[in-house]
């Protein structure tokens, strides 16, 4: 069985993600629950669990205090969150699931399931949780982001990434150094925190770093041309805004 607390500073949160882990995963073991950065210390210290939902706001504390107490560990985190967008954003860049409030049914499975794949395939987490802990005050980011695929966790430069490439629910990650990596979100969820760190989604299927562009060229439509070599069409509505933002470089 899979060992899991509940540590959140409402009760009825508490509740709701007790219900459901009980509903939809018969595989956990719901071993404990807690309201603070204390009392939460002390479970998770006591029971040793697989599985940690953490709220941010926790009484005397926030979770990210609770966990930079408890390092180095093993458990993995499902970060719970209502509010705190800087925060969600660091999240996101470091492929750590979370459940948003009010917690819907649906997004609560995904991230469970999601976090239980890790479980079972027993994929080392250290290195994503310690970078996580380190970079998550400062506001101009640490430059990197973890991408999660099936069998692994890789930490990227941001300015090795050359383009995105979307194909359905997947993105696929082109890097300068050659490397291809897949992971199973779509292009939408990386544009919302990659369009701050410079790049542009010049195309429904294309998210470009700006920095690799060499070219652009206005025949046919439209396309850029990468350092790379690699020629990514533009969609007509969005040329305009392209042209603006390579102006400003």
């Amino acid at each position: 069985m899979i060992k899991a607390v509940v540590i959140d500073d409402s009760p009825e949160i508490r509740a709701i993600n007790k219900l459901l882990l009980s509903e939809y995963f018969i595989e956990v073991d719901i071993v404990g629950e807690a309201d603070s950065v204390e009392s939460g210390y002390e479970l998770i210290r006591q029971v040793d669990p697989h599985l940690v939902l953490l709220d941010i706001e926790l009484n005397g504390g926030t979770g990210f205090q609770l966990l930079q107490k408890l390092k180095p560990y093993n458990f993995k985190v499902i970060f719970i969150t209502g509010h705190d967008q800087y925060a969600l954003k660091a999240i996101k860049f470091h492929a750590i699931d979370y459940i948003l409030k009010p917690v819907n049914a649906t997004e609560f499975q995904e991230a469970v399931q999601s976090t239980l794949g890790l479980i079972e395939k027993e994929l080392p987490t250290q290195e994503q949780n310690e970078h996580f802990l380190q970079n998550l005050d400062k506001k101009g980011g640490s430059g990197k982001i973890m991408l999660r695929t099936i069998n692994a966790l890789h930490l990227v430069n941001i300015s090795d990434i050359l383009y995105c490439k979307n194909d359905n629910s997947y993105t696929t990650f082109f890097l300068s150094t050659g490397e291809k990596i897949m992971v199973s979100k779509g292009i939408v969820f990386y544009n919302e925190i990659l369009s701050e760190s410079g790049f542009f989604r010049l195309h429904q299927s294309y998210l470009v770093n700006l920095q690799h562009i060499r070219k652009l060229d206005k025949a046919d439509g439209g396309y850029v041309i990468l350092g790379s070599g690699d020629e990514i069409p533009i969609s007509l509505r969005r040329k305009k805004g392209l042209i603006k933002l390579l102006e400003a470089i």
